[in-house]
């Protein structure tokens, strides 16, 4: 698993279009776009390996908390993202991995915006300026 974050000021999208995975979520009137501010951006991707790994959601939330700790930030965008390079998980692996990642992150009280899987997405985001307001890990 990979991911990078951006702390921003805020981050909008709106849904474009199908992308051509085999997973569509359904588009409704509550995530075909969203709107969120003072969040940390993550776009994420799922890998092969982590089909393996039983630990890997956790080991995913301990580094996310130490960064929102580091920032004092509660509010989070979950962005499935497979253009971080590695050998990419199934499609189904990373939908259903990302949606335990979104559930696990509101259990511990944060506030979670999640656009769709398997759709192109219109972006907009204004990243913070300081030491650690952009992170990539490979976990």
């Amino acid at each position: 698993m990979r991911f990078l974050s951006f702390h921003c000021e805020y981050f909008k999208y709106r849904t474009t279009k199908k992308s051509r995975s085999k997973i569509i979520e359904n588009l409704s009137e509550e995530n075909k776009q969203g709107i969120i501010q003072n969040a940390i951006v993550l776009f994420i991707s799922f890998e092969k390996e982590d089909e393996n790994n039983p630990f890997i959601l956790k080991q995913c939330i301990k580094e996310i908390k130490a960064i929102t700790q580091q920032l004092k930030v509660h509010n989070m965008v979950l962005l499935s993202f497979a253009h971080l390079f590695g050998e990419l998980s199934s499609p189904e692996f990373g939908f259903i991995s990302i949606k335990k990642l979104e559930e696990k992150l509101k259990e511990n009280s944060f506030t979670i915006l999640r656009p769709p899987f398997g759709w192109f997405n219109e972006l907009e985001l204004k990243a913070k300026g300081h030491p650690l307001s952009r992170i990539a890990r490979k976990i």
